[in-house]
């Protein structure tokens, strides 16, 4: 599909969205296979590392996320477990070149994660070079599907406005990416339930491509809002306490 194209069915759909069923919340312990056991903090040493990737083998989330100097030691932590690991690329302002994250993708593949969230080359996107956001994204997705890994787009929706938001994930649906993101948890905001409906109406059902909700987000009744509203994943740091709860 050319640009202008995508462009024109941004403006339609901010005219108006389509209407989609959302995914079922998952009743009871089953909602951690729906989250993503998250810690990005700077300071976390390899105790807390381990800790988590040991929360996440035990309750059975859908994933540890970490940061990308911690990819051997989860997957060593983890290691027979069939828990994915989950890394960061571009993290957290998406201002790396394009070349940079399709680099930084196969090494951290190599190191053994499956799960990449890439963040969005946000400031480009603000500038209207959209064919240089959909390149990036590109450049990531065939740099992972071949090795059989998942590419979620962190989109940082608190900085963009209406139609960023939806041509964004046009764009990064066209470009192959699994999933679109709302948020890093480094920004000026986080998952709000409205993104998480605008996002789910722009990229279809969660067949046709994955939704996930962060930022924010730290007790069962968020992240059953987010999931009515149409999220399929979860990124939290809260995610033992969410499970307790349900």
């Amino acid at each position: 599909m050319e640009l202008k194209s995508i462009i024109d069915l941004a403006k339609t759909y901010q005219d108006e969205l389509p209407l989609l069923i959302p995914p079922k919340v998952p009743q009871g312990k089953d909602i951690a296979g729906w989250i993503d056991h998250t810690i990005l903090k700077p300071e976390a040493t390899e105790a807390q590392i381990t800790k988590v990737c040991e929360e996440a083998v035990e309750l059975k989330f859908a994933s540890v996320c970490i940061h990308p100097v911690h990819v051997p030691l989860a997957v060593e932590v983890m290691q027979g477990s069939n828990i994915p690991v989950c890394t960061v690329v571009g993290f957290p302002y998406g201002a790396t070149s394009t070349a940079s994250k399709a680099a930084e993708s196969k090494l951290y593949l190599k190191d053994g994660a499956t799960e990449l969230d890439m963040v969005l080359q946000i400031g480009l996107m603000k500038s209207g070079k959209y064919q240089a956001v959909y390149e990036d994204v590109l450049a990531v997705v065939e740099a992972t599907h071949p090795k059989g890994g998942l590419v979620k787009v962190i989109l940082e929706m608190c900085y963009l406005d209406e139609f960023e938001k939806i041509l964004a994930c046009l764009l990064c649906k066209i470009a192959g990416a699994d999933f679109v993101k709302t948020s890093t948890g480094f920004a000026s905001g986080g998952a709000t339930v409205e993104d998480i409906r605008l996002m789910r109406s722009v990229v279809g059902p969660p067949e046709e491509m994955g939704v996930k909700a962060a930022g924010g987000i730290r007790s069962l009744s968020d992240a059953k809002a987010m999931i009515e509203a149409g999220a399929n994943r979860i990124g939290s740091s809260a995610g033992v306490q969410i499970v307790a709860d349900a």
